[in-house]
């Protein structure tokens, strides 16, 4: 297995896996670094105490996302998404890579999340929630035991408008900060990345956010963003990189997926494993997920992260052991796909070092892969998402393509979920745009 070593980036230029990386293949990576969760976690600062307390706030502002956010009514003021079974899209990815694929396939549409429409609405609403109330309670004006539908307030919103929150984004998390954040009447700066869409400035300036637009990668925005907010002492800068109360935030959605795991009589056992990939940028939303789930099903639960070809930065921190001291430009790739939420050249180190026993490995998928999914999708479910939304769907084939490493872990009887991580919001021209181009690739019109 490989080492995480002492070895530099230029000796890493050398290892086989890393030049097919750097060939822009699409690859499977099986960490040997997993331990089992028990002896993994004494290694983790955090628990399963703290996503509890993640989940109870969550349930504290509920009366306010109510009240606030229309859409949020019928369900109480819950952020939650459908967990749908997906038999025809299965039946697709199967012929599509001559795969004959056991057990069944799930699709869990963060695609659909309310507010927001991607899987940032966990752990970006969460963090503007989080910083809000302790800005209230430590002013007096808010206790744990009141209906926080008084957060909706004009006396609230004055004092929350003189506080200012930012963020670093390649599009989704800053939706989901910039839509909560100015809703509660925070000053809300949103720093982003070229590759951002039109559409998401676009929709973050509706809503009074100030859009700092950059000619340059994540990693950069995200720099400049720390940088202004470092010099006001009234701004949170909401860090996706090393942030803890993201990661929690994302973690609830396990204890979410449980219950929905339940009402559908599906169980997860030694005898019957669940299987969940995740798209993957610079790891915190399916790091934190990751984390959530192996807290709840332990050893029976495998999860890995997908990534683009042209942006492989977590698979690369973790076979490599550097983790966010190597980035995808190191070794000259570009860092260019149409997965913009996923469009990261550098990982997160508080991520990568965190999961680095937990998580089961990684693959990458080409941006034609992404279209060709897309559209599949769309034909088989009526299902339409984001191209990086995509980028998990090909697991449950990729992982039955490599049985024998995961020989031990029954795959015949596995429930296989992927991580629908956004799309509902983009334009029907955007996203018709998307399925042509998925169509044309399969030479169908």
């Amino acid at each position: 297995m490989q080492q995480t070593s002492i070895k530099s980036i230029e000796e890493w230029k050398t290892d086989s896996f890393i030049q097919e990386a750097t060939a822009l293949k699409e690859l499977f990576w099986f960490n040997p670094n997993i331990l089992p969760v028990q002896e993994a976690m004494p290694k983790i600062s955090l628990s399963t105490d703290d996503i509890n307390d993640a989940a109870e706030r969550l349930e504290r502002f509920r009366p306010y996302i109510a009240h606030a956010f229309p859409e949020t009514q019928k369900a109480g003021g819950l952020i939650e998404s459908p967990l749908r079974r997906i038999p025809h899209m299965q039946k697709a990815v199967g012929e599509y890579t001559e795969t004959p694929l056991s057990g069944e396939l799930l699709l869990k549409c963060d695609s659909h999340l309310p507010i927001s429409g991607s899987i940032k609405a966990r752990g970006g609403i969460y963090e503007v929630l989080t910083h809000a109330e302790k800005l209230a309670c430590a002013a007096g004006l808010l206790q744990y035991t009141d209906d926080y539908s008084m957060l909706a307030s004009e006396d609230l919103a004055h004092f929350f408008s003189k506080h200012t929150i930012a963020v670093g984004s390649t599009g989704n998390l800053g939706l989901s900060i910039g839509i909560m954040g100015a809703k509660l009447g925070f000053s809300v700066n949103v720093h982003m990345s070229a590759d951002a869409r039109q559409w998401k400035k676009d929709m973050l300036r509706s809503k009074g956010v100030t859009v700092f637009e950059y000619d340059a990668d994540y990693s950069l925005a995200v720099a400049e963003g720390r940088k202004q907010a470092a010099l006001d002492p009234y701004c949170h800068f909401i860090d996706d990189e090393n942030s803890t109360t993201l990661f929690l935030g994302y973690a609830v959605a396990a204890k979410r997926l449980q219950a929905q795991l339940s009402d559908m009589k599906i169980t997860v056992s030694e005898q019957s494993p669940l299987f969940v990939y995740l798209p993957c940028g610079v790891g915190g939303g399916p790091g934190g997920v990751a984390f959530g789930l192996k807290q709840i099903f332990g050893d029976h639960v495998h999860c890995f992260f997908a990534e683009p070809t042209h942006s492989p930065a977590m698979l690369l921190g973790l076979y490599t052991g550097l983790h966010d001291a190597i980035s995808v430009q190191d070794l000259g790739i570009d860092n260019r796909t149409v997965a913009d939420g996923l469009a990261v050249g550098r990982p997160s180190g508080f991520v990568g070092k965190t999961l680095q026993h937990l998580i089961d490995g990684a693959f990458t998928v080409s941006d034609d892969t992404m279209f060709e999914l897309l559209a599949l999708l769309a034909d088989t479910e009526d299902i339409w998402m984001e191209p990086s939304a995509l980028a998990g769907m090909k697991g449950i084939a990729i992982i039955q393509n490599n049985n024998e490493l995961l020989k031990q872990r029954n795959i015949e009887n596995a429930t296989h979920i992927a991580w629908g991580t956004g799309g509902s919001m983009v334009p029907h021209e955007e996203m018709q745009a998307y399925y042509k181009s998925g169509k044309a690739l399969m030479n169908i019109s």
